[in-house]
């Protein structure tokens, strides 16, 4: 049975051949198949996996895999600095063979990119909440 972190179950489990993401960014106009909540990796423009201790080694290097076969062409790793406790996200592309991601940055105290859309964080927020 699928879990979720607090161990509870999922309402329900993933499709077969589907990989969850921690948080995926997708057109407005993405198809959806009735009462589920899970899409075509053709449709997701960014995948994003927050670390976590118990799912470290999927969301570095596992799941980055998959998404870039699958076609995804961004990937975000959050995770959180181990001498700061504050968060670093990491920001990547899909490489040219499609077999990967590359890095394109990582950013700190500000996440500021215009790919795969314009966003502009203060990750020293975090801090206040």
């Amino acid at each position: 049975m699928h879990r979720q972190p607090d161990g509870s179950p999922w309402p329900r489990p993933p499709l077969p051949g589907y990989t969850v993401a921690d948080l995926v960014v997708i057109p407005r106009n993405a198809a959806c198949p009735a009462g589920r909540d899970q899409y075509s990796a053709a449709d997701v423009v960014l995948a994003i996996e927050v670390v976590s201790p118990d799912s470290e080694s999927r969301d570095r290097s596992t799941k980055p895999l998959k998404y870039a076969t699958a076609g995804i062409p961004h990937f975000w790793l959050v995770e959180r600095d181990p001498r700061t406790k504050r968060p670093v996200v990491h920001t990547h592309i899909r490489s040219a063979t499609g077999r990967g991601y590359e890095p394109t940055g990582v950013h700190r105290d500000r996440l500021k990119v215009d790919e795969p859309f314009t966003i502009d964080i203060d990750l020293g927020e975090y801090d206040r909440l």
